[in-house]
């Protein structure tokens, strides 16, 4: 997008900025909640790739994150008004998680190398050869 966008206008009406100026004055806003989720599959994040959200959020807008995480899990579900059903691991919720091989609180990046998947309590991927 920002590439798009530097190429049609020259560079001097960049979304990207606007965007991240934004979300930084947000996460300094006190009791304000960022939610991250669009929903889209297809173009914008292609299927397996929506935790480079995440990875903008810490990188490019500032958050922790923890922040992070909190904004696509716990925040998001209580924005739908859901948080009885989603948003955090606990009995009776439906149990879609991901494992990642390390640790996403130390390195955001680790969001992206998914090796165990869960939906509706069924694995649906459990790959131990990428597990460090």
């Amino acid at each position: 997008m920002d590439d798009n966008d530097a190429r049609n206008t020259g560079g001097k009406y960049r979304m990207i900025p606007i965007f991240q100026n934004a979300v930084i004055l947000a996460s300094h806003t006190r009791d304000l909640k960022i939610t991250v989720g669009s929903g889209v599959d297809g173009s914008t994040f292609p299927h397996g790739t929506q935790a480079l959200e995440l990875v903008a959020l810490v990188k490019q807008a500032h958050l922790t994150p923890a922040h992070a995480i909190q904004a696509a899990t716990v925040n998001s579900a209580d924005v739908l008004g859901w948080q009885d059903r989603i948003g955090s691991l606990e009995a009776g919720k439906y149990a879609d998680l991901i494992a990642v091989p390390g640790n996403p609180l130390s390195d955001i990046t680790e969001l992206q190398r998914v090796n165990f998947v869960m939906k509706g309590g069924k694995v649906m991927r459990d790959d131990p050869v990428s597990r460090r």
